[in-house]
């Protein structure tokens, strides 16, 4: 004899329930949110994965052919056969492409848990039927309209006989038998030609118009012929007064059996648009690097003492961010965009003081302490997983308010995935490919593409994340000349080295000679053409494996990240200009930095002279307003000469000298303290001359001693006045010590970057999916051993409850014969759960067994054991 067939499973459970634990693992990979919590048994999975969140959640991380299969088995009768379905997609012509990926999309959308049933009885879980068949609320993108007997099951019997009389069918003797008949005719392809060909013209223009959606249209109380002549035929139905429908069947016909105008099996091809030099490119994007460094210290600097203050419902105003924009001399989006990164990556916060500003962290003290290609790694990082969207700044929340810089409502859970996905498909290009935006959002939108038509004419929140993560990437030097750099290949870690940085790391470690003439050929005067061209060679991204897309997203986890980061450090390493240790000095009181500066001379040299002029290099100006702040810092005249004769190339000018030795006389001649404030000084004529000039009365000074001023204003008020007025006033303490005021003297409290907002419960790791497995095998072993009867189950076929002298004779027995048993559990909480345990041992009120639901040995009181059943002995 033959082995028996295995039986067609009846459900989803029973599908589930046939499924090896590699296919388990892979639904619960797929759809993580399945995991948590861990089901009891699969019924209890089958159950989650037709709820309504996880299939939408399920349905909008399918790629665009694979929801088009979905669409198409939404439209068919259920269950339907696998050929069907390839002809609802393929068309009577029939497609290759489609047929070649319809195999693969199906397996896909099985270990998803979305489809179920063997070839010749494909089943759409139910939720994902209701949210994808087509209805007057809600239509399809099929572009389909109801089934004959949806749209007739309102209408009269005498109706139902006409229009079958009309359309040149047998009379029936009831309704039911009169819509099968007209389906018959209307899925018969010689039939509805034959009756087509009698149409007048103007009603197969109204046909042709409905055929391929909306399907509805809109006709009066006295149609016109043609359209008499298509509703009495049922060719067009009534729906609501006014308005008829072309029935699904028939516009199948007219479409030559498609569901779909255009099936889209294959993704779009992502193809270079611009080639360069892979050795340009990453020179290109170091350079955007290092200004990206150069920016957030600028930053930083300017709000060293304190920055804008926070609004009360949080975050920058907009006049403030404008000035950020000024003063870095950017636009609002770019400066927008540097906020937000030094926020995500913890090196700004709030001060959290009463009168509540923005300030460094101490985090930003020990990252300007790391080396230059460390820093811009540490950022790249933390752009690439930030959940933070800079784009949105300037739009507004769903309660209509303004969404400010550094505020809330910025974060969007699926910008980590968009950007990764963005840079990976341009891993998938040659080295030096640059595509089109154009190409990239629509790869994009075939892999995530919207369900439903967009409420206005703005585009989604993917393809804006896909533009912004394109520009961003290009500030922040991740990308050059828009191809994917070498440090940008190694930030994606085991991605990146999937789509070829390997070779990449091979070429800059033969050493890399710097910038040079692009040659506007691919790889041309590079190592790169002697390498293996790997995946996307030929170029075009690497196809998926299968019909859904790259698959869900699953970030680096903490060691990848460093790991990767570290990489991408070391390629840019070499490609950073080296830090000089000097400068020139000229004699219009300017320094002229040819290059970026050591940390200890950009510092000393920042609060020294005003930076005046940026670019390759950068111009210093020496004021009396930028050495009295040096020598407010704690610097002195001598010291001031002597650091500037150490780091100068050139001599240093006189008018420079001159200017130090002035300022530093007449620094801290005056004395400001607190009285209110005061101002001391031993020379009178210096006070009187204070007193009687015009521009000190907004400060409303009185003499109460020789020496000493009082104002009612505190001291720093009191200090900007004067300096206003051309005086070199120092603050003193109450001892009457000079106060020194370092120029990082303000930082916050210590703060943490804030945590990026997941995107739905995390991919599950190895270990968990293994002990989950293991969970819910033996959860359902409990959930579906036979039992033998006992005449007392309760409805349902739950455990029958027993008395305490009953189940304590039955599990004293089956340790006796090494039974195993069925039991009923209320743990200390109030949990109630059934298990498969074989007694060991029962004594002082507690059984020890081997429970097979969590297959270990465990002790479980009798008194919360509700009741017990012998197992079935098959």
């Amino acid at each position: 004899m033959s082995p028996e067939a295995p039986s067609t499973p009846r459900s989803l459970a029973e599908a589930l329930r046939a499924r090896d634990d590699a296919s388990l693992a892979a639904l619960l990979r797929g759809r993580p949110d399945l995991i948590t919590p861990v089901p009891s048994d699969l019924t209890q999975l089958a159950t989650r994965a037709g709820t309504r969140a996880s299939v939408l959640r399920a349905l909008e991380r399918l790629d665009r052919f694979a929801l088009q299969t979905a669409q198409a088995l939404a439209v068919a009768p259920d269950p339907e056969s696998y050929d069907t379905l390839l002809g609802l997609l393929a068309g009577d012509g029939g497609d290759a492409a489609v047929a070649d990926a319809l195999p693969r999309t199906v397996a896909s959308l099985r270990e998803q848990a979305l489809v179920w049933g063997d070839d010749d009885r494909l089943r759409l879980v139910r939720t994902a039927r209701e949210l994808l068949a087509p209805s007057p609320q809600h239509p399809s993108p099929t572009g389909l309209g109801p089934t004959v007997r949806e749209a007739t099951s309102g209408m009269s019997p005498g109706r139902m006989q006409e229009i079958v009389a009309t359309a040149g069918l047998r009379s029936t003797h009831d309704s039911v038998s009169a819509v099968t008949a007209l389906t018959a005719l209307f899925t018969d392809r010689a039939k509805m030609g034959e009756l087509l060909d009698g149409a007048p013209e103007a009603a197969r223009e109204v046909l042709s118009r409905l055929m391929w959606g909306p399907p509805y249209g809109q006709v009066t109380a006295d149609p016109a012929l043609h359209l008499r002549w298509l509703l009495d035929r049922g060719l067009l139905l009534p729906t609501t007064p006014g308005t008829v429908v072309l029935p699904r069947e028939v516009a199948l016909h007219l479409r030559g059996g498609r569901a779909h105008r255009v099936p889209e099996p294959l993704p779009p091809a992502v193809e270079p648009a611009a080639a360069h030099s892979p050795r340009v490119v990453d020179a290109t994007a170091a350079g955007q690097a290092f200004t990206a460094l150069a920016t957030v210290e600028e930053l930083l600097k300017s709000w060293n003492q304190g920055g804008p203050a926070v609004l009360r419902a949080g975050g920058l105003s907009q006049r403030d961010l404008k000035r950020t924009a000024v003063a870095l001399d950017l636009s609002e989006p770019v400066a927008a965009f540097w906020v937000e990164l030094t926020y995500a990556a913890g090196l700004l916060a709030s001060d959290g003081q009463a009168d509540e500003r923005y300030a460094p962290t101490p985090a930003y003290d020990t990252w300007l302490a790391l080396p230059p290609a460390e820093r811009w790694a540490h950022l790249a990082g933390i752009w690439l997983t930030a959940t933070r969207t800079s784009g949105l700044i300037g739009g507004r929340d769903a309660k209509d308010r303004t969404l400010s810089a550094l505020g809330p409502g910025l974060d969007r859970s699926a910008a980590p995935e968009v950007r990764h996905r963005v840079l990976t498909l341009l891993a998938g290009l040659p080295e030096g490919g640059a595509p089109s935006a154009e190409a990239v959002l629509a790869r994009l939108s075939w892999e995530r593409p919207l369900r439903g038509p967009q409420r206005d004419s703005t585009e989604d929140l993917r393809t804006r994340l896909a533009r912004w993560t394109l520009t961003e990437s290009e500030a922040l030097g991740v990308t050059g000349r828009g191809a994917l750099s070498g440090q940008g290949r190694a930030l994606l870690g085991s991605q990146g080295r999937a789509h070829g940085v390997d070779a990449a790391d091979a070429v800059r470690a033969s050493g890399h000679p710097g910038p040079e003439t692009d040659s506007g050929h691919p790889g041309s005067g590079t190592a790169a053409t002697a390498t293996a061209p790997g995946p996307g060679a030929s170029g075009t991204a690497p196809e998926p494996d299968s019909g859904t897309g790259p698959g869900p997203f699953a970030p680096l986890s903490p060691a990848e990240q460093a790991a990767a980061t570290s990489a991408a450090a070391r390629l840019l390493a070499p490609l950073l200009p080296e830090p000089l240790d000097h400068v020139l000095l000229q004699a219009d009181l300017t320094a002229v930095a040819p290059g970026p500066l050591r940390r200890p001379l950009a510092d000393v040299l920042g609060v020294l002279a005003d930076v005046e002029s940026k670019g390759g290099a950068t111009v210093y100006r020496f004021t009396p307003g930028s050495v009295r702040r040096a020598l407010d810092a704690g610097q002195t005249a001598v010291g001031l000469h002597a650091f500037l004769a150490e780091h100068s190339r050139t001599p240093v000018p006189q008018p420079l000298a001159y200017l130090i030795d002035d300022v530093a006389r007449r620094h801290g001649h005056l004395r400001v303290g607190a009285a209110s404030s005061y101002v001391r000084c031993d020379d009178d004529a210096v006070l009187n001359e204070i007193l009687a000039d015009k521009r000190a009365a907004a400060l409303r000074l009185r003499r109460i001693a020789p020496t000493v001023l009082a104002a009612p204003c505190d001291p720093a008020t009191l200090l900007e006045g004067l300096r206003g007025m051309g005086y070199a006033p120092a603050a003193e303490s109450a001892d009457g010590d000079v106060l020194i005021a370092r120029a990082d003297a303000h930082r916050t409290p210590p703060r943490t970057a804030p945590d990026p907002v997941p995107d739905g419960p995390p991919p599950p790791d190895a270990t968990l999916l293994t002990a989950a497995i293991r969970a819910i095998r033996a959860g359902d072993l409990a959930a579906t051993a036979p039992r033998k009867s006992t005449g007392t189950e309760l409805a349902g076929g739950e455990l029958p409850r027993t008395t305490p002298a009953d189940t304590l004779a039955t599990l004293q027995a089956a340790v006796l014969t090494g039974d195993t048993v069925w039991i009923g559990y209320v743990n200390a909480e109030g949990a109630a759960s059934q298990r498969v345990v074989a007694p060991v041992r029962v004594e002082g009120g507690f059984v020890t067994a081997y429970d097979h639901t969590a297959d270990e040995v465990r002790t479980y009181p009798l008194h919360r054991i509700t009741g017990v059943a012998e197992l079935a002995e098959d």
